[in-house]
């Protein structure tokens, strides 16, 4: 049997409902539209652990964030695991490639990518004076590498001035082709054109962006930047005051408290995505070009979402949908099976990529993964056996969280301060009304708080005794065994 060829898109700080194939009012996203209107969209896709690092250990590892031990965001910490996606495919005969990002840690580790052309975006802890001179980013990084050549050694990737992990948003200020985004599907097209024709191929395409720097080219911001723009979603639970106190502060957590300055970063969010989307548009139509587009697998998908000021509050790592609900479309050949294209609502996470893809390799999958094959979700639309998904991020006091969601209900706790969140997703989706204290809501708020317990109880940061939940115990962001 031929084994499929398989693509996977990877875009970083992307949200599951950007897609203008889920009636974003504002977003516009032709090409990922076509690819959910003729494949599956899987509509209630979590990242458990939503920052880069313990999101992307998910995804190449199939385990989940207590198996892998990436709890919390933490750079500078090796990689050492067994059974990685490109691994196992490379073992079995498939040519395997990435292009941008990876945020793995020795800085160019394999991870089982045969070729590796690497942009990492700006990571503040590779640009340290006082690193090994092999890992600094002006170093290990292709795309710098590349725009040095081309533009000069004063090149870099924060030359418009605009902060990577803030609000502030400002055109690229270079020609469109030399944006990272371009250059991305530029190297996965060339390997295309260059790949071992007797071989399938796993190609690893690997966006930075929708994560800050919002640099998108000035066509695209022109799209969104004189747009009436769907505000951002108020809650009863939501604190203003904390964007007041804090709004002048570029990067933090509880957004922007200038409402021109606010309206330009989600304009600039936008504008990212749909450069995105028109990149993509790109590699398909070379796929196309090359006939094999009916013999191979395209998945979309991101590490983790964006708050994009919903609720008075940016960024990521939070519990709330904005950052932790993602993306995930998948396209099927019609060479490799043929589906129905469908909506699918079962909860699925990253963890289930790898056992999904080594499915349709029929490639045996190792025994100590915790992800699920979604295959025959995919071919068939046959209901998925995850009852439930826990899901946390810690390191900082203030932000360090456990949820549990189950039957379309989320139930949320802050491991420093005891706060307790309950949300029903079926009727308020955006995560509006907390309802922590309805009397009607007891039995299964208890009901989600018993499974978190169980979760917890053997960790060793003793959030849990195995019967009730201990506040105060000291967050990490690695576990150690």
């Amino acid at each position: 049997m031929k084994k499929p060829n398989i693509i996977l898109l990877m875009c970083d700080q992307f949200r599951g409902d950007c897609l203008s194939f889920l009636n974003h009012p504002d977003v516009k996203t032709p090409y990922l539209d076509t690819l959910a209107s003729d494949g599956v969209c899987f509509t209630n896709a979590y990242s458990a652990c939503p920052s880069c690092i313990p999101a992307r250990a998910a995804l190449f590892t199939g385990k989940s964030q207590t198996k892998n031990r990436r709890v919390g965001y933490q750079d500078g910490v090796v990689w050492n695991y067994d059974h990685m996606l490109a691994e196992e495919l490379k073992n079995h005969n498939y040519q395997t490639a990435c292009v941008g990002k990876m945020h793995v840690h020795p800085p160019r580790l394999s991870c089982g990518f045969e070729t590796l052309k690497l942009h990492d975006g700006y990571i503040g802890h590779y640009r340290k004076a006082t690193l090994p001179y092999w890992m600094h980013q002006n170093v290990c990084d292709d795309y710098m590498r590349d725009m040095k050549n081309q533009l000069g050694q004063t090149f870099d990737v924060n030359g418009s001035g605009v902060e990577n992990n803030s609000w502030i948003t400002h055109p690229w200020i270079y020609e469109e082709r030399y944006h990272p985004t371009n250059w991305v599907v530029d190297e996965s097209i060339r390997f295309l054109e260059t790949r071992d024709r007797t071989r399938p191929y796993f190609l690893m395409t690997s966006f930075v962006r929708p994560h800050p720097p919002f640099d998108a080219p000035a066509s695209y911001f022109d799209i969104y930047k004189n747009k009436e723009l769907a505000e951002p979603v108020k809650s009863d639970w939501m604190n203003p005051s904390l964007t007041q106190r804090d709004g002048k502060i570029m990067d933090n957590i509880h957004g922007c408290s200038d409402k021109a300055l606010q309206h330009d970063a989600m304009a600039g969010y936008y504008a990212s995505i749909t450069h995105i989307d028109h990149q993509i548009g790109r590699l398909i139509t070379a796929l196309e070009n090359d006939e094999t587009y009916d013999d191979t697998i395209i998945i979309f998908t991101s590490d983790h979402g964006e708050m994009l000021f919903d609720h008075c509050l940016f960024r990521k790592v939070l519990p709330y949908e904005g950052s932790t609900h993602i993306p995930l479309l998948v396209h099927v050949g019609k060479n490799i099976a043929k589906i129905n294209p469908h909506v699918h609502s079962g909860i699925v996470e990253l963890r289930d990529i790898m056992p999904t893809l080594l499915s349709f390799a029929d490639i045996e999958i190792p025994n100590d993964l915790d992800g699920i094959s979604l295959k025959d979700a995919i071919c068939d639309d046959v209901p998925l056996q995850r009852l439930y998904l826990h899901g946390e991020h810690s390191g900082n006091q203030e932000q360090s969280n456990q949820w549990i969601i189950s039957d379309h209900c989320k139930y949320i706790w802050f491991t420093q301060t005891g706060v307790e969140q309950f949300f029903d997703l079926k009727h308020d989706p955006k995560e509006t009304h907390n309802l922590i204290y309805e009397q009607d809501n007891q039995a299964r708020i208890q009901k989600l708080k018993n499974l978190l317990i169980q979760e917890l109880k053997d960790r060793e940061e003793g959030y849990s005794d195995g019967s009730q939940l201990i506040i105060g115990k000291t967050p990490v962001t690695l576990l150690t065994k």
